[in-house]
């Protein structure tokens, strides 16, 4: 099927970040853009509010029946009775990766992967080709704050994609450039071992094109991508064949130097905390000077960048006139892995240490608490105010006997820890809200709900 030219296609889950932006891109081309999702949230309301037709209820009378192309993504269960009236009566029907593979075959592709990481640095580089007149086609797995949007489109045959690694997705892409930022344990329920979801990673890489580059960060063991060609990236390590230098805080965000051997960009400012986004800095930079586009439109667009959506999002920024005035800070991030829970965590008390950190985390996926639960109470263990503990968002998952969030409390060596649901998490914020002086909420699942009750809690701050 040439899915350049579909007309009319229908979306299963069609609300998921991946999801929704392939539905933009094919009611951009104004083809007929339908779907089923869950439940409604932010994103779908904003596609329907552009004309695509989205119902909530998994009812075979509602689907499109006139679909040229069924397009599912793997969260959706086997007996979703939508799913099998399309499988059972010879429609065309692919995943959604597999479209995506498609759709980008004939693009000078750009993929950004990692266990972390990633979303921040393909927004982050399809900003800077966008701000800089390069010009591109965005499939991102965030919102851009620049933008508000998962997606855009370009005169120019260039594509900007995340590259997501569950159910070996990644696998689909065929990149011109690529960058791999992490690849710490995670989808297990996947992939079985950590070992098996390096092979993916190795795997990915080698799918690179003729003459394609491949930036990794330094951290990631060199020898198992030595037959590519590559570059390595950090956020300090002079080793490195491009870093960050000369970094200084201020703000909420950092000034530094990017130094390669053959190239450099000085004094780039970056409005945004975490130090683990300087190095998402140095990552996108590398393939902006990769593409050649000059220096001084590089540094404009990267001062210029607003961040992502729930990638350490000031809800509550710091006040202007600096640290000494008392005012709640109030950050919210889409960190859902021990390394990122710990980046958070790390990057915020080194921005602002003089402020005691409180943390509301829900975890994500039973598969995921139980495999990782010691790291996620080491992480969430580095803030030195209470950590409240949001039960389990189970996603595409059942229940795991004896799977809690008392599983990661119990490991936690501080006392300040509580499991909670969200009503009680925002009566504990209203009874302490004059000694809160930071406070982050951390999760990938419904957590964003308490984001604007919190905020108008410490707004209302005496």
């Amino acid at each position: 099927m040439d899915v350049q030219n579909i007309s009319r296609i229908y979306f299963i889950g069609i609300g998921g970040i991946g999801m929704s932006a392939l539905a933009r891109y094919y009611h951009s081309r104004n083809a007929t853009v339908s779907g089923y999702d869950k439940t409604p949230s932010a994103l779908t309301q904003q596609m329907e509010s552009s004309g695509i037709k989205i119902h909530y209820e998994d009812n075979v009378e509602l689907l499109d029946k006139n679909a040229q192309l069924v397009v599912y993504t793997p969260a959706v269960p086997k007996d979703h009775r939508e799913l099998n009236y399309y499988l059972n009566n010879s429609y065309t029907v692919i995943k959604r990766s597999v479209l995506l593979g498609e759709i980008t075959k004939s693009t000078f592709n750009i993929c950004i992967a990692g266990t972390h990481g990633k979303t921040t640095i393909s927004i982050m580089v399809a900003h800077i080709l966008r701000d800089s007149g390069f010009g591109c086609n965005a499939f991102l797995g965030g919102i851009s704050a620049n933008y508000d949007t998962n997606f855009w489109s370009s005169d120019n045959n260039v594509s900007v994609v995340e590259a997501d690694e569950y159910d070996r997705s990644f696998l689909q892409l065929s990149p011109n450039l690529a960058v791999i930022s992490a690849m710490d344990a995670d989808h297990l329920d996947i992939y079985g071992t950590k070992e098996n979801m390096e092979a993916a990673f190795i795997q990915f890489a080698e799918r690179l094109r003729a003459g394609g580059i491949l930036f990794i960060n330094y951290t990631l063991p060199e020898n198992k991508f030595s037959s590519i060609r590559h570059y390595r990236y950090s956020n300090s390590n002079d080793k490195a064949n491009v870093f960050a230098d000369n970094i200084k805080l201020s703000g909420g965000g950092y000034t530094f130097d990017v130094i390669a051997s053959e190239w450099s960009v000085n004094n780039v400012r970056l409005n945004m905390g975490g130090l683990h986004n300087v190095e998402n800095a140095v990552a996108a930079i590398s393939i902006g000077h990769a593409l050649n586009i000059k220096s001084e439109k590089i540094k404009k667009a990267v001062n210029d960048f607003k961040g992502v959506k729930r990638r350490f999002e000031y809800i509550i920024p710091p006040s202007p006139l600096g640290d000494s005035r008392g005012e709640a800070i109030f950050i919210d991030d889409y960190a859902h892995h021990p390394r990122e829970l710990e980046a958070l965590i790390t990057g915020a008390k080194n921005l602002f240490p003089k402020k005691k950190c409180t943390v509301i985390f829900q975890p994500h996926l039973f598969s995921r608490t139980k495999d990782l639960a010691d790291g996620f109470a080491k992480a969430l263990s580095l803030a030195d105010g209470e950590v409240m503990l949001l039960p389990i968002y189970p996603a595409r998952e059942l229940p795991i006997p004896g799977v809690t969030s008392n599983m990661i409390a119990g490991k936690m060596n501080k006392r300040q820890v509580t499991v909670c649901t969200k009503d009680e998490c925002l009566k504990k914020i209203a009874d302490t809200k004059n000694t809160i002086e930071l406070l982050m909420t951390a999760g990938a699942g419904d957590i964003d709900q308490l984001v604007m009750p919190v905020k108008k809690i410490l707004m209302s701050k005496k």
